[in-house]
């Protein structure tokens, strides 16, 4: 029904910077929230950064100052750019969206695949 396909993951070294994409796709009435969680092994999955539709953004201390999400709503992408990257910051990095496939329909979580973000020297 709804796809979501992330992109911009890697290895990078201590200091560096990684933008991460994620589009949405298929049955999309509309999308309310929309952001990136992680999950680094051994951990469970945690909130990194989201964003509301209408433009409000929510980001987990340990991210706050160097990361920053935006989304564009034309095309059901959202990116989160990295910045001031740490070892810490080495997780499988997951989109979310919450989403009304259909008028007057129920919100609904989707998640991606996930991405690979590495961050070693």
């Amino acid at each position: 029904q709804v796809q979501l396909v992330e992109s911009g993951g890697g290895l990078v070294q201590p200091g560096g910077s990684l933008r991460l994409s994620c589009a949405a796709s298929g049955s999309i009435f509309s999308i309310n929230a929309m952001g990136w969680y992680r999950q680094a092994p051994g951990n469970e999955r945690e909130q990194g950064a989201l964003t509301t539709s209408v433009g409000s953004t929510n980001y987990a201390d340990s991210v706050k100052g160097r990361f920053t999400i935006s989304r564009d709503n034309a095309k059901n992408t959202v990116y989160l750019q990295m910045n001031s990257l740490n070892p810490e910051d080495t997780a499988v990095y997951y989109c979310y969206a919450a989403v009304k496939t259909y008028i007057g329909g129920y919100v609904s979580p989707y998640w991606g695949q996930g991405t690979q973000v590495t961050v070693s020297s």
